[in-house]
């Protein structure tokens, strides 16, 4: 599956998790010399409705009992073993870490995809994503805004938050950072529970 079709069933999954009930959200904050890690996360769990086979159209209840219909397309395996009654838990994470990285090496930006799909016969699930690598120049410190302006190797700047006074006294202009990005897509099914 390609990125473009991997990043529109993230944002579409995305969306729906954001039309059922206010997500479990959680983000967090890592430091170590050199580096900075943030992860946050958004999780939801429905539980499936009805199951329109023809269509492959599953609808979900939340929590607070709003009905979603979600779509499920032929790149699911598996889509006989869902059961009325089966949670579906969809969680939705970003990763950034910003590391320094002083030298000379050229600018670079590496993007590589992130898939796993359920195994046949299991329940429906799996997860997509993408991780984007860019190597880039410090071209701006503002000490009194706490940020640093990055300019990677298509031109574009972008200014990042540098909470740590400490860690904005050790980058200065003309170094060279990287930073990872990670954002991924996870679904899960859970059998219903034996009556």
């Amino acid at each position: 599956m390609n990125t473009k079709a991997l990043l529109a069933m993230a944002i579409l999954t995305t969306a729906t998790v954001s039309a059922w009930a206010q997500p479990e959200t959680k983000v967090r904050v890592t430091q170590a010399p050199g580096q900075t890690s943030l992860i946050g996360t958004a999780k939801a769990t429905a539980t499936i409705l009805k199951i329109d086979t023809p269509t492959r159209t599953v609808s979900l209840k939340t929590g607070d009992g709003k009905v979603v219909d979600l779509p499920v397309g032929q790149e699911a395996r598996n889509f006989d073993q869902l059961k009325v009654g089966d949670a579906v838990t969809v969680e939705y994470k970003e990763a950034m870490t910003l590391s320094l990285k002083k030298g000379s090496g050229p600018l670079s930006m590496h993007e590589r995809e992130i898939s796993d799909r359920a195994a046949p016969g299991a329940k429906p699930g799996g997860t997509i994503g993408r991780e984007v690598t860019a190597t880039a120049d410090v071209v701006a410190v503002n000490a009194a805004a706490k940020t640093v302006t990055l300019k990677g190797p298509k031109g574009r700047t972008v200014d990042l938050m540098v909470e740590d006074p400490e860690r904005l006294k050790t980058i200065k202009k003309g170094d060279r950072v990287e930073a990872v990005y990670t954002e991924a897509v996870a679904v899960s099914v859970q059998p219903a529970a034996a009556k």
